[in-house]
Order: C-alpha cells, then sequence, then structure tokens
C-alpha cells in the first residue's frame, strides 16, 4: 500500500484520518491560501486543498499527498468564514453563525508523487445552530480555542452543543468528509475498511436529540426511519387483529394527541392502534411514531391516567430513537436498507420479519428507565397524573406473578419491572427508600 502523506497540520484531520486504521504521516503545507472567490465557493476549496497537496507532492518523493481545505459560508450577504485572527472577531462569527443556518465546503485533493496522477473532490454540509447570548459566547471561548478552528467553534467539543440539526456530512464540518475520502482513496487502489470508519460511512450525518439532551451520529434520518416504521407496522397489522371499536380508538387517540402536542419530536405523524387481543398485557413502539396497545391492558387499567402513562412511555422510547437505535445494533446497515426499500423482493420481506420480531425483544434497562423519565415528564405536561406510573407497574408486577410468561409479553419487552417501580419512585418523590434500594439491588 502506497504511502499517505496529509499536508496539514489540523489536530482535527489528523484525528479523523486516524479513524480510516491507515498509517500516514504529517508534512503540513506552507502554501499561503486564496481567500477570495472568483467563481464559488467549491473552486475555492478545491483550489486551495490542490495548492497544499502540490506544494508538499513537490518535496516528497513517493506516497499519495492529501490536501484539504474548509470554508464556512454564510447565505446571507454571501460572507465566507474561515479561523478568525483574534477572540474579539471569533464572538462576532459565532454571533452570525447561530443566527442563521451556514454551510461548511471541505475540497479534498489527492496527489500520487510519482505518478502525478491528481483528483479533486468536495464535500458541503448544511448546520443550523442555538441562538446563544454574549454571555454564553464568552462562557464557551473561556473553555475552549476558537482560533485555529473554521468558523471558531469545535462541532466534535463543546460546540456540538450549539447544533440544532446537520444535513450532510458530520466528519466534514469537523475537516475532512470520510465519506468522500474513501471513494477517492479507492481510485488510487487504497482500500479503507476500518470498523469505526464504516460507521462514519453509513450514515454520516448528526442531529441533537432533545429526548436524550446528547448530540448523536444516525445511521438515518426522520425520513427513512418512517419509512421502516411504516414497513414494519404493515407487518404488525398482518399479523394482528386491530381493533375497530370507535370508542376505544377515540380514547387513545385523544390520550395520544395530548402526549405528542408536549412531546421532544413534533416532527413525526404519530399513529396508534389497538391489538384485539384481551389475554395480552403489552405495549410496543416502533421506529417512525407508530404505538400499539393490547386491548388487554388497555381493561387492565383503572382509567385515563393509567393509560397516558402506558402510551407516554411508548412515546418515550420514539422520541429517544430506541428502537431505531436497536434496529441499527442488531441488524445493521444492510438490513436497514432492505426495510427502506418498498418491493416484493424475498430478501426485504425477510428484513422487515426480523426487524417485526426485533420489536418484542427486550430494551435494555437505561433504555426502559429513560422512557419512564421520559414518560413522567409527558404525561405531566400533558395535564395527566403521572403518579399513575407507579400503580400501571404494581398491576403489571401483580400479573407477572400469576400467570407464565407468554411469547410476546410486557414483562419480556418492557423487562426490569422491580427497579423500574424504584426509579419510577425516585423520579416521582425525588427520594430513594430501602424497598427502592432493594429492588435496584435486584432483591424482591
Amino acid at each position: 500500500m502506497p504511502k499517505i502523506i496529509l499536508a496539514s497540520a489540523s489536530a482535527q484531520r489528523k484525528k479523523l484520518l486516524k479513524l480510516t486504521g491507515l498509517k500516514f504521516s504529517v508534512h503540513p503545507s506552507r502554501v499561503k491560501e486564496i481567500h477570495q472567490v472568483k467563481s464559488s465557493i467549491t473552486a475555492l476549496v478545491k483550489k486551495n486543498a490542490l495548492l497544499k497537496a502540490r506544494d508538499v507532492a513537490s518535496k516528497i518523493q513517493e506516497g499519495i499527498v492529501m490536501g484539504a481545505d474548509t470554508l464556512v459560508y454564510s447565505g446571507r450577504g454571501r460572507q465566507i468564514i474561515g479561523k478568525p485572527r483574534n477572540l474579539k472577531e471569533a464572538k462576532k462569527i459565532l454571533k452570525i453563525l447561530t443566527s442563521r443556518p451556514q454551510w461548511v465546503y471541505t475540497g479534498v485533493a489527492l496527489v500520487d508523487t510519482k505518478t502525478r496522477k491528481t483528483l479533486v473532490d468536495y464535500e458541503k454540509t448544511k448546520i443550523y445552530m442555538q441562538k446563544l447570548s454574549d454571555r454564553e459566547i464568552s462562557q464557551y471561548h473561556r473553555k475552549t480555542n476558537p482560533i485555529d478552528k473554521a468558523g471558531g467553534f469545535d462541532i466534535e467539543g463543546r460546540g456540538g452543543l450549539f447544533i440544532r440539526r446537520i444535513e450532510g456530512c458530520y466528519s466534514n464540518v469537523i475537516g475532512l468528509p470520510l465519506a468522500k475520502l474513501r471513494l477517492m482513496l479507492k481510485k488510487f487502489g487504497v482500500s479503507v475498511f476500518s470498523l469505526l470508519f464504516i460507521f462514519f460511512i453509513a450514515g454520516c450525518s448528526t442531529e441533537f436529540n432533545l429526548a436524550t439532551n446528547q448530540q448523536e451520529t444516525v445511521l438515518y434520518g426522520t425520513e427513512k426511519e418512517v419509512k421502516i416504521g411504516e414497513a414494519v407496522s404493515r407487518q404488525f397489522d398482518n399479523h394482528f387483529k386491530i381493533n375497530t371499536d370507535v370508542d376505544v380508538n377515540e380514547r387513545v387517540t385523544n390520550i395520544l394527541r395530548r402526549l405528542v402536542a408536549v412531546c421532544d419530536r413534533k416532527e413525526l405523524v404519530y399513529t396508534i392502534k389497538v391489538i384485539d387481543d384481551k389475554e395480552e398485557l403489552n405495549a410496543v413502539s416502533l421506529p417512525g411514531g407508530y404505538i400499539y396497545v393490547y386491548k388487554g391492558l388497555i381493561d387492565k387499567l383503572d382509567n385515563d391516567d393509567q393509560l397516558a402513562c402506558v402510551i407516554a412511555h411508548e412515546v418515550g422510547h420514539v422520541t429517544a430513537k430506541h428502537a431505531i437505535k436497536k434496529l441499527e445494533s442488531i441488524y445493521g446497515y444492510t438490513l436497514l436498507q432492505l426495510l427502506a426499500i418498498q418491493t416484493r423482493d424475498a430478501n426485504v420481506a425477510r428484513g422487515v420479519n426480523a426487524a417485526f420480531m426485533s420489536m418484542f425483544f427486550e430494551y435494555s434497562q437505561q433504555d426502559e428507565f429513560l422512557a419512564d423519565k421520559l414518560g413522567i415528564k409527558y404525561a405531566k405536561a400533558a395535564g395527566f397524573n403521572a403518579d399513575e406510573i407507579a400503580n400501571v407497574l404494581k398491576k403489571l408486577k401483580e400479573a407477572q406473578k400469576k400467570g407464565p410468561i407468554r411469547e410476546f409479553s410486557y414483562w419480556r419487552t418492557h423487562p426490569f419491572l422491580s427497579e423500574r417501580m424504584a426509579m419510577v419512585n425516585q423520579e416521582l418523590t425525588g427520594e430513594l427508600e430501602f424497598k427502592d434500594y432493594l429492588n435496584i439491588m435486584g432483591n424482591e
């Protein structure tokens, strides 16, 4: 494999290139960058990247030299934003960036020093940031040096807290579009096959999840998540008998509507259906906002507040994207690709069947605890008595003791009832009682 030479002193680019698993050396270019736009931003970043690559290539006998140039472009006023020269300029730049969407352009150039083969390309990513006050910007600059970063913020560090949404390649914003780079290196006969790198390629995008309060890298955005949910929902409708009673459906729909109005993901069109099984005590949430509640569970509950707590818990799973994350981890990128394609191909059918079955596999303990917390939050905000969630869990615990575990049961898809009862009590009262401590430790 030919040697790789990075013509940049950027610490961020070095970190990203390490993710590929490639061995490389660093030889920063000393060429003077061009800052004036003559035709387009695309042409400018590509030209600067090529200048850097050629500068280093002229001094090295063998290897593939990689040059890169990143610029931030603010649409209003057609303003190009590079690295700030001082703290005062950094503060002004960040004020502009947080007031409207901007684009991050990165040009990438590869030069083979032996054959002089050259390849130049670029990547573009759109960023939506939260508005920041002067005080918040000053606090950020006391923690992070903005001088060596395009746009004056670090998306992979504390600056990621300001990002509301990203459209495009996440690594491009850091300074090197890895998915694009892989394709370019492939044309030079360099194979990049690192598991961590594949993760970036599979879904090179990120978003801030209001439910989890974390910046999350995702394989699929909302549109594809909804398509996956639609596919699995059709399987549910074919497998189970759906209750068509007007009063029952109106009841759950009205409760869901109130919860959705206060939840953290309002961009989805939520759908709730009742499975006409009077024996089963279960509720299931699918990707994209599809929720199913068994008639047996509805009949077991005493009032709308208890039913709202069950539905709010499922809404919590949806807002935290637990189902889609579980599918990503269990079946991976290929399966989700199949699910997102609407065909009658046998492979697709098997993929949907696998996803359908995975909805009945248990969530992790942390997923359940978070869904309970979100459920309490949403139930309270929607005007329901969130304390009733404790009574719901008690009912389920009693039912669990009385009968055998069936193939699909609430205590399989929603395990850890004792631990959940303890954590719910602590969430509602702010205190941890001795019996709750015993439940958390696994003692009945």
